[in-house]
C-alpha cells in the first residue's frame, strides 16, 4: 500500500493505493489516526485502493469512531467499486460518509 496526501480548501487528503489488508493495514491506521488528530476535515481518497479485507475495514471504522468523537469531518471519496461492494455487504455504506469526488465532498453540507 503507498498513499499521498495534501491539503485543499482546509481539508487534508489522504490517497491511498493498493491493497489494505492484514499486512497494510497497520500502516494505514497509523496514517489516517494520525491526519484525524490534525486535522478536522479528512478526505480519505480509495479510487486506487484494489482490495480490503475486515483488517482494512476494522481500520476505516476505527477512523470513523475517533474523527466522530472528536467532532471532525471524515468522507470516504471516489471508492473503487470493489471496495464500495465490500461496504456495502458490511452496511457501512450506510454509516460512513461517502462522496463521488472531492469537489462533491468539499461542497457537501456537514
Amino acid at each position: 500500500m503507498e498513499h499521498h496526501i495534501f491539503e485543499t480548501q482546509g481539508y487534508h487528503i489522504v490517497t491511498l493505493t493498493g491493497e489494505i489488508d492484514l499486512e497494510t493495514s497497520p500502516q494505514a491506521r497509523k496514517i489516517l489516526l494520525h491526519r484525524v488528530d490534525l486535522s478536522t476535515k479528512l478526505l480519505i481518497d480509495m479510487a486506487s485502493v484494489t482490495y480490503i479485507d475486515s483488517s482494512g475495514i476494522a481500520t476505516l471504522v476505527e477512523v470513523f469512531q475517533r474523527a466522530k468523537k472528536k467532532g471532525n469531518v471524515v468522507a470516504f471519496i471516489c471508492l473503487n467499486p470493489a471496495v464500495m461492494r465490500v461496504l456495502t455487504l458490511a452496511r457501512l455504506d450506510k454509516v460512513f460518509v461517502i462522496h463521488a469526488d472531492i469537489e462533491s465532498a468539499i461542497h457537501a453540507e456537514p
